[in-house]
């Protein structure tokens, strides 16, 4: 009886997993449709081609779109410039990366209900606001029109406006706070699941020792939350050089180019700006390479002293 019974267990496995395989695929395919097929692409840095002629008729140039990134003194420059920008704008949101959790701590501690969710809600909604839409928003505020402009004005703070969007000033903070202002709820969403998991008896054991809310938060949610945060952060390190291109593009300008123009939008500005497909592909693979490597290193680094790693 023993041998039938295991060939129907064996079975009844074989169709749920058959099951969940045919819940995963979709996703699957939409990863390698988005993902790895667009790799493809990566052939058109070995060539020397412009459009509209075929790749065959265009040039083999094998590794020299990789090295005209180091030809001259002025392409140097530039391409220190941009890795400045792009390396002082990660290294913010890294260091900014522990708001979230703050931010969901205190708002766990919110007792209220309707000002909990509100609260929750008004800062979760700007997540799904496009970049440009944000940028209209700045603009209305910010310009030497903006309503900003105005109060100062009509409250004789200023003598005459200030055009805030075209000024280079603090450019790196003004990125990192315009990205926290529009994932600081969103972000806190995965450390407010997170804590659902943390075991409610330490909570009353802490209580029942005399612990105040404090003293929870810091000895109980806080070690509760690490996991989740290193995850995160070994992640973001990972994506080190991966600013995103939209926030850059609709904000930047010809005062703030200097301090605005990270790696995503060069590789724009030297792709459909300049015609220098080519090049621009070059360098995305650059990118790509260097930002497999700190994710290998960052798992690796993970597994050493954590004893636990992302893959």
């Amino acid at each position: 009886m023993e041998k039938p019974a295991k060939a129907a267990h064996g079975k009844r496995n074989s169709r749920e997993g058959f099951k969940l395989w045919l819940m995963v695929s979709p996703f699957i395919v939409i990863t390698f449709i988005f993902s790895y097929y667009p790799l493809y692409g990566w052939i058109y840095a070995f060539y020397d081609w412009k459009p509209p002629l075929h790749l065959n008729q265009t040039p083999f140039v094998g590794l020299k779109m990789f090295t005209l990134l180091f030809a001259n003194a002025t392409r140097v420059q530039q391409v220190l410039q941009v890795l400045r920008n792009t390396f002082a704008i990660s290294g913010l949101n890294i260091l900014t990366s522990v708001l979230p959790v703050i931010f969901a701590i205190f708002l766990s501690e919110i007792t209220v209900g309707r000002f909990k969710k509100s609260v929750q809600i008004f800062t979760t909604l700007p997540n799904f606001i496009s970049w440009v839409m944000v940028y209209s928003m700045a603009y209305a505020l910010f310009t030497s029109s903006g309503m900003l402009n105005s109060v100062l004005t009509s409250l004789h703070l200023i003598t005459r406006p200030v055009n805030y969007l075209a000024n280079d000033n603090l450019t790196w903070i003004k990125m990192t706070a315009w990205g926290q202002w529009k994932g600081l709820g969103y972000g806190a969403i995965l450390y407010l699941a997170s804590m659902s998991g943390i075991d409610q008896e330490l909570y009353e054991a802490a209580k029942v020792d005399g612990a105040g809310r404090f003293r929870l938060m810091w000895h109980i949610t806080v070690p509760g939350l690490i996991p989740t945060y290193m995850l995160l952060l070994l992640l973001g390190v990972a994506n080190f050089l991966n600013n995103g291109f939209d926030q850059y593009y609709v904000f930047h300008n010809a005062f703030n180019m200097p301090h605005i123009q990270v790696l995503d939008l060069y590789v724009y500005i030297l792709g459909l700006g300049q015609g220098s497909y080519s090049l621009a592909t070059a360098v995305n693979i650059m990118k790509s390479i260097v930002s497999i490597v700190l994710f290998l290193s960052m798992n690796a680094l993970s597994k050493l002293l954590r004893g636990d790693s992302i893959v």
